[in-house]
C-alpha cells in the first residue's frame, strides 16, 4: 500500500454542548464536488492508516473528506477499559449527524454534497445517520463494516449504498448479506476476492479505495444532485 500525497488538511472541532467537542481533520481540495465523513471502526480513530489511505485516494479525486473521532477524549479513555461506547451505534450515529450539521454551517463546505464512508461499527452508525438525514446524504460506503448493526433503519436508508466485503471474512460476509437484503435503496454488494476483515493483503485497500472513489464520485457530481432533488 503506497499511501497517496494527501492534501493539507485543517484540525477542526465540532461542538456537543456542555464544553464537549469532537475532534476532526477536514481537507478540501480546490473544486471540491461533495464531502465524505469517515466513521471509523470499534476500537480505532481518526488516525487510522486504512482510513487516511483511503481518504488520500478520494482527495485526489476531488473530493472533501473529515476524519472524525465519533468519542470524545473523555469517552475515549473510559472505552479503552469499558467498551461501553464503540458498540453505542446510536450514539455513534448521533454524532455523524452533528457532524453533518456542523458542515452544513460552515462557509467553506455548506454547499457540498455529504457522504459517509464507514468501517466496522461505524458502518452501521453512518446506516442510521444517512437514514435521519434523506435529503443530506447522498450516498454511503461500508469498508469490513457491520450494516447489520443498523437494525430497522436499514428499511429507511435512502442513499446509494455500496457494501464492501472481503472474501475471507465469512462472518462479516454473511451479515452483509442479510443486511444487503433489507437495504431497499439503491445498493450493490461487492466481494473482494482473497481479502481478510482489514484487506491487508497486497493490493486490496487499493481496491477498496478504488470501489469507495467510483461510488461516491457517481453519486456526488452535481448532475446526481440535481436529480436527486
Amino acid at each position: 500500500m503506497t499511501t497517496p500525497q494527501n492534501f493539507p488538511c485543517e484540525p477542526v472541532f465540532i461542538p456537543l454542548g456542555q464544553g464537549a467537542q469532537l475532534a476532526g481533520d477536514l481537507c478540501i481540495p480546490p473544486g471540491a464536488l461533495g464531502v465524505v465523513v469517515f466513521a471509523h471502526g470499534s476500537g480505532s480513530s481518526r488516525y487510522s492508516p486504512r482510513n487516511r489511505y483511503v481518504a488520500g485516494e478520494l482527495q485526489h479525486a476531488g473530493l472533501a473528506t473529515l476524519l472524525l473521532d465519533l468519542l470524545t477524549e473523555a469517552e475515549e479513555q473510559l472505552d479503552i477499559y469499558t467498551r461501553q461506547y464503540r458498540f453505542d451505534i446510536g450514539l455513534l450515529a448521533e454524532r455523524l449527524v452533528a457532524s453533518s450539521e456542523w458542515l452544513a454551517q460552515q462557509p467553506p463546505t455548506r454547499g457540498l454534497a455529504q457522504a459517509y464512508f464507514g468501517a466496522s461499527t461505524g458502518a452501521a452508525a453512518a446506516l442510521v445517520a444517512a437514514a435521519r438525514l434523506p435529503d443530506r446524504i447522498r450516498a454511503v460506503v461500508s469498508r469490513g463494516g457491520r450494516p447489520d448493526l443498523a437494525g430497522s433503519a436499514l428499511h429507511k436508508v435512502r442513499a446509494p449504498t455500496l457494501l464492501v466485503v472481503g472474501g475471507w471474512d465469512e462472518g462479516v460476509l454473511e451479515l452483509n448479506q442479510r443486511a444487503f437484503e433489507q437495504l431497499t435503496c439503491e445498493k450493490k454488494l461487492v466481494v473482494v476476492p482473497e481479502a481478510t476483515h482489514l484487506f491487508e493483503e497486497p493490493g486490496k485497500l487499493e481496491e477498496v479505495a478504488r470501489l469507495a472513489r467510483d461510488w461516491f464520485v457517481q453519486h456526488l457530481t452535481p448532475a446526481k444532485e440535481a436529480g436527486h432533488a
